[in-house]
């Protein structure tokens, strides 16, 4: 990254172009013009076509609108000649703009979605598009193909413990501090007891959000969720705020409950800062050496800290290293039967998706839970959108572009890179086994163990058969006996069939028989 921002040479008639997941002021294509930024206009732009093409949480247009907004008048305060525009398209304001400042190369940061690029490549304007790598990551996208080129086996594990070397984090010569690279063991306790975290550090919002959540109210948009509670940061300093806040009130407690669910405590000790790094508010770099600053200062449990830094260090890096070397979908060596990694459907999973993942209209205490979270907030933690949502996806055999199609639709910190990995691959296992070393399924006792949602449902969590026989359990149990003979090819699933063996074949014909008459309740509703 450095050789090629030094080789750049900066012409008078150079533009930049920012795009809304890319604020950070030292973000590539800034960067490669920040000796000259007096003399380089900057623009970016709200475009309706692009969230006209699919439906997104009303939250997350604010937040991203808002901090564009923010982000250009910041630019403007430190000496750049930055605006913003609102427009049906990219390209008509483009245009205009490229004319008016008489460029003649426009410099964007490489986007991480194959979509934009795609949108990018389409563009027809009078000047030159220069792409310039992009700088929000650890991994350059030249470390991360030299890493993942010729592997046989693409475990995050690995990647995480080279993270930790490559960037010594953690690290006290070549091992790491205390002796083991995890800590997930302390970090899997269930919700006994009293739990009570500190509330989310919220904000209110100011003239700028107040204005694009106005414009936001007003839209012929197919959005989801509600606008009456947006709480999110939407500058750099609000977003530097919540880091602080996470690390100083959130972070000694993090590790033990970062697997629990509570209703009532819809955030627990999360970081919530997700967004903020997918949109370049945060970089990750930052947000990994602060937390483990206040390790070495102030004595936080490693437990915690560990566990945190693996999130952004390990998965989220590890994330866009599958999206980017991996799932290549343009690779000349892919098999021609291999379907393109946005379709594929290793189970053949055909189910549509429900009416009542829209509404959150369902009597499964646990997912209505989570609805009515997503649509106050856009957020879940990432064991609510892997062992409840993605869990009941996959065990119910529901289609996973459909399901795919809803996260991106109704999380804040949505996209393409990051949902293909993690609900494909992760969640839903479509992939076959590329990311993921077993499929995520489990019953009600899971979520029964992990959170309180079990209690005062209508379902019994210990039922797989009979009028309150759970869902989860019925469906986890037709699962593994309809896909038996792909599941004995992942070899963590030995054990689990084997108690598949034990079930009485009139009681598998009666989870059977539950499972299609619900499905079939589902077309009638529909």
């Amino acid at each position: 990254m450095t050789s090629e921002l030094q080789q750049l040479s900066i012409p008078m008639k150079t533009g930049v172009w920012i795009l809304g997941d890319q604020l950070w002021p030292d973000q590539a294509a800034l960067l490669a013009c920040a000796g000259d930024r007096a003399r380089v206009p900057v623009i970016a732009i709200e475009s309706l076509a692009h969230v006209r093409t699919r439906p997104y949480h009303a939250q997350k247009l604010v937040l991203v609108w808002s901090a564009m907004r923010h982000f250009v008048r910041d630019l403007q305060d430190m000496g750049w000649p930055a605006t913003w525009a609102e427009a049906e398209d990219f390209a008509t304001p483009l245009r205009a703009w490229v004319q008016q400042h008489q460029i003649d190369r426009l410099l964007v940061m490489a986007p991480l979605d194959r979509p934009f690029q795609q949108a990018i490549a389409a563009l027809d304007l009078p000047c030159k598009i220069q792409q310039i790598s992009n700088n929000q990551f650890l991994w350059s996208e030249s470390e991360l193909a030299d890493w993942f080129s010729n592997r046989k086996r693409f475990l995050m594990e690995d990647f995480y413990r080279e993270g930790r070397k490559r960037f010594d984090i953690l690290m006290e010569g070549n091992k790491p501090v205390g002796g083991q690279w995890n800590f997930d063991k302390d970090n899997r306790q269930p919700p006994k007891g009293a739990i009570n975290p500190p509330a989310p550090l919220q904000f209110t919002p100011d003239e700028i959000v107040a204005t694009v959540i106005d414009k936001v109210r007003s839209l012929d948009l197919p959005t989801s969720g509600s606008l009456d509670n947006f709480a999110w940061a939407t500058s750099r300093s609000q977003a530097l705020d919540a880091l602080d806040y996470f690390i100083t009130d959130r972070l000694r407690t993090f590790g033990p409950y970062q697997d629990a669910m509570v209703t009532g405590q819809e955030t627990m000790w999360h970081a919530l800062l997700s967004p903020y790094l997918n949109v370049g508010l945060l970089h990750p770099r930052e947000v990994i050496f602060a937390t483990e600053k206040a390790w070495r200062d102030r004595g936080l449990p490693l437990a915690s800290v560990e566990g945190f830094i693996r999130q952004v260090l390990g998965w989220r890096e590890y994330m866009r290293g599958i999206y980017l070397s991996v799932l290549d979908l343009d690779r000349p060596d892919r098999p021609t039967e291999d379907l393109p990694y946005p379709d594929r459907n290793w189970f053949d999973h055909q189910q549509p998706l429900p009416s009542w993942f829209w509404t959150g209209k369902t009597e499964m205490n646990c997912l209505s839970q989570v609805f009515k979270q997503i649509d106050r907030t856009g957020y879940a933690h990432h064991i609510q959108r892997l062992m409840v949502l993605s869990n009941f996806a996959l065990i119910a055999g529901l289609n996973p572009q459909e399901v795919e199609n809803w996260f991106h639709a109704v999380f804040v910190d949505a996209y393409d890179w990051v949902m293909q990995t993690n609900v494909l691959g992760m969640g839903l296992f479509a992939d076959g086994g590329l990311l993921a070393s077993k499929p995520y399924a489990a019953s009600a006792n899971y979520i029964n163990r992990m959170s309180d949602y079990c209690k005062g449902c209508r379902y019994n969590p210990r039922d797989r058969t009979g009028p309150k026989a759970c869902p989860f359990n019925f469906f986890y149990w037709d699962f593994l006996a309809r896909h038996e003979t792909k599941l004995r090819s992942q070899g963590r699933m030995s054990l689990i069939l084997k108690h598949l063996e034990k079930i009485p074949a009139e009681e598998m014909a009666a989870i059977r028989a539950l499972s299609v008459a619900w499905h079939r309740q589902q077309q009638l509703l529909s």
